[in-house]
């Protein structure tokens, strides 16, 4: 599994919408609320092989309220030691 992260701008008031939205969608790994620039920071995770940029446009920009989004791609997650 491929994981991403996408900051998401929603329309004024519509923050809690499109979170529902997304976690009622069962697409996403984790939704949360930011500050800053962005509403929501959420997480994804898609099978090897997967488009990304077809995802976001058919799974993601296509859910009301979102007015723009940035995706963040990770390579390797560094824990503790």
């Amino acid at each position: 599994m491929i994981p991403f992260f996408v900051q998401i701008k929603c329309h004024l008031g519509k923050s809690y919408d499109v979170a529902n939205r997304l976690a009622d969608a069962e697409i996403a790994s984790e939704i949360y609320s930011t500050a800053g620039d962005f509403d929501l920071l959420v997480k994804f995770y898609v099978d090897e092989g997967t488009d990304i940029g077809h995802f976001i446009n058919e799974k993601v920009q296509t859910i009301p309220g979102i007015q723009d989004t940035r995706t963040i791609l990770t390579f390797k997650a560094f824990g503790a030691t």
